[in-house]
C-alpha cells in the first residue's frame, strides 16, 4: 500500500488562480527568448512578438498540456534498467557540484576520475535510476570539450537512462549522437527517449541562448526536456513562497509550449528547483523549510492540475561537513519531496555546502536515506491477514511472536540500515567505534574497488573514443 496522503499547501481553488495568473503574464508581459529561431517558432504558430519577447496566447498553453504525455518510458541500454518516469519515486545524480570531497583528501576541485567515479557508484546502487548529468564539475578538462568526456564516462561505466548535459546546438547534437553509437542502432532516439536533460530558464520570465539551442535539439530528437527553474524568493522571485511558485509555473508552462511547437508529444517533466534566499546575504538558502512548501505547490499543479511527470530538487543542505545539520536539513528536504508526490529527485546524493560540493561519503550514507524514504512512501499493509487478528489469539497471554513461524516468514520484509550502526554500545565499541563516516569512506571504496572497468565492449570503446577525438580537434 501506498500512503494515503499527500504533503499540500494549496487547494483546488488556489489551482485555477496559479494558472489563470500564470496565462495573464504570459499573454500581457511575456517571456524573453534569445533566440531568433525560436522567436520565428512562436511567430509562425501565432504568438505576438517584439524584439525578443514572446507574448503567449491561452491557445498555445492548452495545446502544449493536451500534446505533453503523462507518462513515458525511459530506455537505457539494459533493459532491466529502463524507467516509468511519471510512476514512482526516481533518484538521479547531482546537477552542479564543483568540489569533491572525501576523509582522506579533504575539499578539491573535482577531476574527471572523479565524475566517472560517481557514475560507478550509481551504476552499483539499487536506489538510483538514472545516471549522467554533473554531479561534479570536472576541473582537468577544457570547458568546450566536457560534454565529450563526460558522456564518454557515462556510457562506458553505466548503463542505466542517461541525462546529459545543457550547450549549444553542436554539443547538445554530439551528446545524442554518442548515445545512439552506444545503443548501436541509427535513428533509434527518434522512436525511443533514451536521454534527459535539465534546462533552467534565465530567470525572472526568460530563456538562454545555449538553453534553447539545448531544447531544441533534445526536441528534435524526441528526447526528454526537464523544465527546473531556480529561483530564489527575494532576489529572483517575489519574497513570498506562493508568488515564487506562481513565477516557476510560468515559466515552466513558456518552456513546455516552445517545447510542443518544436514538437508535439515530446517527454516534458515539470521540474522545481526553487528555494527562498538567505536574506542575511542574498544567497541560496539551502536550508530554508520554504524550500520544499514552495516546490510542494508547484509539485500540486504538476501532478493535480496539469496531470504531468514532476521531479523536484530534495535533499539539500548548506552545512559544510558531514555533520547533525546536514542530516536533518538533507532528510527535512528528501521526505518533504517523497510526500509531496514528485516522481523523480535530484540533489540527494551526497551534496553539501548548497550544491556546491559532492561528498563521497554522503554520497553512500543519502543512498540509505533514500531507502527509508521510499520504505516510509510504501506505507502499510491494511489487508486483513496484516491485521493479524489470528495470530494474536493464537500466542494469547503467555507466547512469545519471536518464535512465531509468520515472523519466520516476513522479518526480512523489515527495513533494515544499510550504513547505520544499530548494534549495542558494547558491540558497536569493541568493533573500532566507528562512526557514519568512517563506516562511509570505507564502503564507497569497497564499491569503486569492486565496479567494473568498463561495461562496453572494445569495439565500441574505440568508436566513442574516436568520436570524441575527431570532435574535439574540432572545437
Amino acid at each position: 500500500m501506498t500512503l494515503k496522503t499527500r504533503l499540500e499547501v494549496l487547494t483546488k481553488e488556489d489551482f485555477n488562480r496559479v494558472h489563470e495568473t500564470s496565462l495573464k503574464i504570459l499573454r500581457e508581459t511575456g517571456v524573453v527568448f534569445h533566440s531568433e529561431e525560436v522567436l520565428k517558432i512562436f511567430q509562425k504558430h501565432g504568438a505576438k512578438v517584439e524584439n525578443k519577447t514572446v507574448y503567449i496566447p491561452r491557445e498555445l498553453v492548452d495545446q502544449a498540456l493536451a500534446a505533453a504525455p503523462s507518462t513515458f518510458r525511459m530506455k537505457s541500454r539494459n533493459e532491466k534498467h529502463s524507467v516509468t518516469v511519471g510512476e514512482g519515486f526516481l533518484i538521479q545524480p547531482n546537477v552542479g557540484p564543483v568540489y569533491i570531497q572525501d576523509l582522506d583528501r579533504g575539499r578539491r576541485e573535482a577531476t574527471l576520475e572523479d565524475y566517472a567515479n560517481i557514475q560507478k557508484l550509481c551504476q552499483a546502487s539499487d536506489v538510483i535510476h538514472l545516471v549522467g548529468t554533473i554531479p561534479v564539475d570536472p576541473s582537468d578538462i577544457k570547458v568546450a570539450e566536457k560534454h565529450l568526456y563526460m558522456m564518454y564516462e557515462v556510457l562506458k561505466n553505466t548503463d542505466k537512462p542517461i541525462i546529459g548535459f545543457c550547450g549549444n546546438t553542436q554539443q547538445a547534437r554530439e551528446q545524442l549522437d554518442m548515445v545512439e553509437i552506444a545503443i548501436g542502432k541509427e535513428g533509434y532516439l527518434q522512436n525511443n527517449h533514451c536521454a534527459a536533460v535539465l534546462v533552467n530558464p534565465l530567470s525572472p520570465l526568460g530563456y538562454a541562448p545555449d538553453t534553447l539551442e539545448t531544447m531544441i535539439e533534445y526536441a528534435k530528437r524526441n528526447q526528454v526536456i526537464l523544465l527546473a527553474p531556480c529561483l530564489m524568493s527575494g532576489v529572483s522571485a517575489p519574497i513570498t513562497p506562493l508568488g515564487t511558485a506562481l513565477l516557476q509555473n510560468t515559466e515552466i508552462l513558456a518552456g513546455l509550449v516552445l517545447v510542443q511547437l518544436i514538437n508535439p508529444g515530446t517527454p516534458v517533466v515539470y521540474a522545481t528547483a526553487s528555494t527562498a534566499a538567505y536574506m542575511k546575504t542574498a544567497s541560496f538558502g539551502a536550508g530554508a523549510p520554504e524550500a520544499m512548501l514552495i516546490n510542494t505547490a508547484n509539485l500540486q499543479m504538476g501532478l493535480d492540475y496539469y496531470n504531468l511527470p514532476t521531479r523536484t530538487m530534495c535533499g539539500i543542505t548548506h552545512s559544510k561537513m558531514l555533520d547533525y545539520q546536514a542530516g536533518y536539513e538533507t532528510m527535512q528536504s528528501l521526505l518533504m519531496g517523497m510526500l509531496s508526490g514528485a516522481h523523480m529527485a535530484v540533489q540527494c546524493l551526497g551534496v553539501l555546502d548548497a550544491i556546491m560540493a559532492t561528498s563521497y561519503e554522503k554520497f553512500v550514507i543519502d543512498e540509505e536515506l533514500i531507502s527509508r524514504v521510499m520504505r516510509v512512501s510504501k506505507g502499510i499493509d491494511t489487508s486483513e491477514i496484516s491485521l493479524a487478528v489470528d495470530i494474536i489469539q493464537e500466542v494469547g497471554h503467555d507466547g512469545n511472536y519471536l518464535t512465531h513461524m509468520s515472523t519466520f516468514e516476513q522479518f526480512r520484509n523489515l527495513w533494515t540500515p544499510r550504513i547505520s550502526d544499530w548494534e549495542s554500545y558494547g558491540d558497536w565499541q569493541q568493533a573500532g567505534s566507528e562512526d557514519i563516516l568512517i563506516r562511509g569512506n570505507r564502503k564507497f571504496k569497497e564499491i569503486l574497488r569492486n565496479a567494473p572497468s568498463s561495461l562496453i565492449d572494445k569495439e565500441l570503446d574505440k568508436e566513442l573514443q574516436a568520436f570524441v577525438s575527431k570532435f574535439k580537434s574540432s572545437i
